[in-house]
Protein backbone atom coordinates (compact mmCIF):
# COMPACT_ATOMS: atom_id res chain seq x y z
CA UNK A 1 0.00 0.00 0.00
CA UNK A 2 1.42 3.64 -0.84
CA UNK A 3 1.74 6.54 1.19
CA UNK A 4 -1.14 8.72 1.14
CA UNK A 5 -1.56 12.68 1.01
CA UNK A 6 -2.55 12.17 4.61
CA UNK A 7 0.86 10.77 5.77
CA UNK A 8 2.64 13.06 3.82
CA UNK A 9 4.70 16.00 4.90
CA UNK A 10 4.74 18.36 2.22
CA UNK A 11 1.41 17.63 0.94
CA UNK A 12 2.53 15.63 -1.88
CA UNK A 13 2.47 12.23 -2.72
CA UNK A 14 5.68 10.19 -1.07
CA UNK A 15 5.89 7.24 -2.92
CA UNK A 16 6.45 5.02 -0.23
CA UNK A 17 5.14 2.26 1.52
CA UNK A 18 3.43 3.82 5.26
CA UNK A 19 5.40 2.09 7.28
CA UNK A 20 8.24 3.45 5.49
CA UNK A 21 6.83 6.93 5.32
CA UNK A 22 6.11 7.18 8.90
CA UNK A 23 9.78 5.66 10.01
CA UNK A 24 10.92 8.86 7.44
CA UNK A 25 8.56 11.15 8.97
CA UNK A 26 9.45 9.94 12.75
CA UNK A 27 13.17 10.37 11.90
CA UNK A 28 12.75 13.33 10.73
CA UNK A 29 10.57 15.08 13.61
CA UNK A 30 13.68 13.63 16.16
CA UNK A 31 15.97 16.02 14.70
CA UNK A 32 14.11 19.21 16.02
CA UNK A 33 14.52 19.35 20.01
CA UNK A 34 12.62 22.37 21.03
CA UNK A 35 14.60 22.39 24.47
CA UNK A 36 17.96 22.08 22.91
CA UNK A 37 17.01 24.85 20.51
CA UNK A 38 16.13 27.36 23.58
CA UNK A 39 19.65 26.09 25.10
CA UNK A 40 21.15 27.41 21.71
CA UNK A 41 19.82 30.37 21.95
CA UNK A 42 20.64 31.30 25.35
CA UNK A 43 24.14 30.27 24.94
CA UNK A 44 24.20 32.84 22.04
CA UNK A 45 22.37 35.10 23.90
CA UNK A 46 25.13 34.74 26.96
CA UNK A 47 28.09 34.87 24.43
CA UNK A 48 26.48 38.54 23.23
CA UNK A 49 26.23 40.00 26.72
CA UNK A 50 29.86 38.80 27.76
CA UNK A 51 30.93 40.29 24.72
CA UNK A 52 29.33 43.62 25.14
CA UNK A 53 30.48 43.79 28.70
CA UNK A 54 33.89 42.83 27.54
CA UNK A 55 34.00 45.71 25.60
CA UNK A 56 32.04 48.11 27.82
CA UNK A 57 35.34 47.00 29.98
CA UNK A 58 37.70 48.18 27.90
CA UNK A 59 36.17 51.13 27.06
CA UNK A 60 36.01 52.52 30.62
CA UNK A 61 39.69 51.44 31.02
CA UNK A 62 41.02 53.05 28.03
CA UNK A 63 43.58 55.84 28.66
CA UNK A 64 42.00 59.55 28.56
CA UNK A 65 44.01 61.66 26.17
CA UNK A 66 45.45 64.29 28.27
CA UNK A 67 45.09 67.96 27.82
CA UNK A 68 48.20 68.74 25.52
CA UNK A 69 50.32 71.58 27.55
CA UNK A 70 51.16 75.10 25.99
CA UNK A 71 54.55 75.38 24.78
CA UNK A 72 55.09 78.86 24.66
CA UNK A 73 57.95 79.59 26.84
CA UNK A 74 57.29 83.54 26.99
CA UNK A 75 53.88 85.55 26.95
CA UNK A 76 54.20 89.35 26.60
CA UNK A 77 52.70 93.26 25.92
CA UNK A 78 55.56 94.43 23.91
CA UNK A 79 56.11 98.20 25.15
CA UNK A 80 59.20 99.13 22.77
CA UNK A 81 62.17 97.27 21.45
CA UNK A 82 65.85 98.31 21.72
CA UNK A 83 68.32 96.86 19.66
CA UNK A 84 72.75 96.88 20.51
CA UNK A 85 74.20 97.74 18.89
CA UNK A 86 72.16 99.38 16.16
CA UNK A 87 69.24 98.44 14.75
CA UNK A 88 70.57 97.48 11.13
CA UNK A 89 72.79 95.09 12.27
CA UNK A 90 71.74 94.17 15.53
CA UNK A 91 73.80 91.35 17.86
CA UNK A 92 71.16 92.40 21.39
CA UNK A 93 67.93 92.90 22.16
CA UNK A 94 65.90 94.83 25.02
CA UNK A 95 62.63 94.66 24.85
CA UNK A 96 60.52 96.56 27.42
CA UNK A 97 56.71 95.27 28.58
CA UNK A 98 55.10 92.63 31.15
CA UNK A 99 56.03 88.81 30.13
CA UNK A 100 54.53 86.28 31.93
CA UNK A 101 57.19 82.98 31.90
CA UNK A 102 56.50 79.71 32.00
CA UNK A 103 57.04 77.55 35.40
CA UNK A 104 58.56 74.77 33.55
CA UNK A 105 56.20 71.89 33.79
CA UNK A 106 53.90 70.16 32.33
CA UNK A 107 50.47 71.88 31.68
CA UNK A 108 49.49 75.61 31.58
CA UNK A 109 51.25 77.37 34.27
CA UNK A 110 53.38 81.20 34.05
CA UNK A 111 54.76 82.53 36.46
CA UNK A 112 52.94 86.22 37.62
CA UNK A 113 53.31 88.57 35.46
CA UNK A 114 55.91 90.95 35.60
CA UNK A 115 56.92 94.47 34.52
CA UNK A 116 60.54 95.13 33.17
CA UNK A 117 62.50 94.05 30.19
CA UNK A 118 64.11 90.89 28.70
CA UNK A 119 67.81 91.13 27.48
CA UNK A 120 68.42 88.82 24.85
CA UNK A 121 71.73 88.00 22.64
CA UNK A 122 72.09 86.42 19.57
CA UNK A 123 71.82 82.43 19.54
CA UNK A 124 74.88 80.95 17.64
CA UNK A 125 74.10 79.84 14.46
CA UNK A 126 70.41 81.36 14.00
CA UNK A 127 71.34 84.66 13.92
CA UNK A 128 68.91 85.52 10.88
CA UNK A 129 66.22 83.74 13.12
CA UNK A 130 66.97 85.55 15.66
CA UNK A 131 66.58 88.98 14.22
CA UNK A 132 63.63 87.97 11.91
CA UNK A 133 62.05 87.65 15.42
CA UNK A 134 63.17 90.67 17.07
CA UNK A 135 61.57 92.94 14.11
CA UNK A 136 58.38 90.45 14.39
CA UNK A 137 58.40 92.05 17.91
CA UNK A 138 59.24 95.71 17.17
CA UNK A 139 56.19 95.03 14.71
CA UNK A 140 54.04 94.93 17.69
CA UNK A 141 55.46 97.07 20.31
CA UNK A 142 53.13 99.69 21.77
CA UNK A 143 50.01 97.87 20.29
CA UNK A 144 49.07 96.16 23.31
CA UNK A 145 48.93 93.09 21.33
CA UNK A 146 49.55 90.12 23.41
CA UNK A 147 52.26 87.27 21.91
CA UNK A 148 54.19 84.11 22.33
CA UNK A 149 57.76 83.00 22.04
CA UNK A 150 60.29 80.91 22.99
CA UNK A 151 59.45 77.04 24.55
CA UNK A 152 57.99 75.79 27.98
CA UNK A 153 61.33 73.29 28.42
CA UNK A 154 63.86 75.82 27.61
CA UNK A 155 66.07 78.35 28.62
CA UNK A 156 63.90 81.86 28.02
CA UNK A 157 65.67 84.78 30.67
CA UNK A 158 64.54 86.25 33.42
CA UNK A 159 63.04 89.65 33.57
CA UNK A 160 65.09 92.29 34.90
CA UNK A 161 63.64 95.51 36.64
CA UNK A 162 63.40 98.58 34.53
CA UNK A 163 66.23 99.98 36.88
CA UNK A 164 68.50 97.23 36.75
CA UNK A 165 71.54 97.93 34.27
CA UNK A 166 71.83 95.55 31.18
CA UNK A 167 74.17 93.45 31.20
CA UNK A 168 75.00 89.52 30.81
CA UNK A 169 72.40 89.50 28.05
CA UNK A 170 70.49 85.90 27.81
CA UNK A 171 70.64 83.73 24.85
CA UNK A 172 67.78 84.05 23.17
CA UNK A 173 65.09 81.10 22.85
CA UNK A 174 64.36 80.50 19.33
CA UNK A 175 61.36 77.44 19.14
CA UNK A 176 58.48 78.43 16.92
CA UNK A 177 58.41 81.54 16.30
CA UNK A 178 56.51 85.10 17.80
CA UNK A 179 52.96 84.16 17.89
CA UNK A 180 49.83 86.17 18.53
CA UNK A 181 47.72 85.61 21.80
CA UNK A 182 44.37 84.62 21.24
CA UNK A 183 42.11 81.99 22.90
CA UNK A 184 43.64 78.79 23.27
CA UNK A 185 44.92 77.36 26.34
CA UNK A 186 44.73 80.17 29.54
CA UNK A 187 45.89 83.06 26.92
CA UNK A 188 42.47 85.22 27.60
CA UNK A 189 43.35 85.20 31.39
CA UNK A 190 47.16 85.71 31.09
CA UNK A 191 46.60 88.98 28.62
CA UNK A 192 44.44 90.08 30.55
CA UNK A 193 47.20 90.00 33.86
CA UNK A 194 49.94 91.43 30.94
CA UNK A 195 47.61 94.57 30.41
CA UNK A 196 46.79 94.87 33.82
CA UNK A 197 51.03 95.02 35.22
CA UNK A 198 51.30 97.60 32.43
CA UNK A 199 48.75 100.13 34.28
Amino acid sequence: MECTKEYSRNGKDCGLPIADCRLRISETESTFNPESEIRNKKGVSMKMHRLLALVLVLAACAPVPAHASDPVGIYAVVEKVVFEPSESAPERIQIWGAFALTDGRSGDGYLPAQRGYLYFTLTAGKEDVCRKEWNDLKAVAGTTQGVGFGGRYMANGRVRKPGEKAESPDVYPVMMGVTRMGSMHNQPQLIAELRQALK
